[in-house]
């Protein structure tokens, strides 16, 4: 049986394009993506506003998901971090997790096939 993987992927706002573009590039087009904010090793930026200063630590990023059945999930992982490097902290990361089954909902079909 085909393996089933989910690749989850905290990137800059401003790499979605081109993160996008990889993915259909390596036959992959078919992703989620959400709005987040965290930190990890990035800097936390001070600024001010009305004379008080304070401290921004969780810094904005986007959550790509793609779960892969036909694709190589190394694939994936290397267009991601291709189309999102810039060399800078705050770049991201990436994950991969095995998917025990999928389904499709609309035709019931189960496993790589739901993919």
């Amino acid at each position: 049986m085909t393996e089933i993987t989910m690749v989850v992927a905290y990137i800059r706002p401003d790499k979605l394009s081109d993160v996008k573009q990889a993915l259909a590039e390596t036959g992959a087009p078919s992703l989620t993506v959400t709005n987040v904010s965290g930190r990890g090793s990035q800097p936390a930026k001070t600024g001010q506003w009305r004379g008080e200063e304070y401290v921004v630590d969780l810094h904005q990023k986007v959550k790509v998901e793609c779960v892969v059945a036909d694709v190589p999930a190394g694939d994936v992982v290397d267009a991601i971090e291709e189309a999102a490097h810039t060399g800078e902290p705050g770049d991201g990361k990436i994950f991969t997790m095995p998917v025990d089954d999928a389904v499709q909902i609309r035709t019931g079909e189960r496993g790589p096939d739901a993919v």
